[in-house]
């Protein structure tokens, strides 16, 4: 089976670049599976977890909006942040939910987006720590 190359960019850092033989994407509409011969695509990508697998392993990322292209076994993904497991501190991922959660309850339409892009950034954390 051909192998996908995966890179994942933040504006600060390359935080993955590796051989991959499936990705899944957090899209905008959706999780995406892609697989070697995938055919070309750019799409929005949401809060959530980033997984691929490498030689049966999988790992995973924690990852806020951005976007992918996907074109010619290549997978380029920007992110305006990625965590690795070994980045979040699972703690304070769990603060950040429970506060973020306690805020919706009394958010203002204006202050609603920015509470509900809190969570679902600590939601992913979390998620990305207990897969390991």
């Amino acid at each position: 089976m051909a192998a996908l190359k995966l890179q994942v960019v933040t504006p600060e850092r390359l935080v993955v670049e590796t051989d991959a033989d499936e990705v899944q994407l957090p899209g905008s509409q959706g999780y995406l599976g892609i697989l070697p011969g995938h055919t070309q695509l750019l799409t929005l990508l949401r809060t959530g977890v980033l997984s691929y697998r490498r030689a049966g392993a999988e790992m995973t990322l924690a990852v806020s909006p951005g976007l992918a292209e996907i074109s010619n076994d290549q997978v380029s993904v920007l992110a305006d942040s990625a965590e690795t497991p070994g980045e979040i501190d699972a703690a304070a991922a769990e603060q950040e939910r429970s506060r973020a959660e306690k805020e919706m309850a009394t958010a203002s339409a204006e202050t609603l987006p920015e509470i509900q892009a809190r969570f679902a950034i600590a939601q992913a954390r979390l998620s990305v720590t207990r897969r390991g």
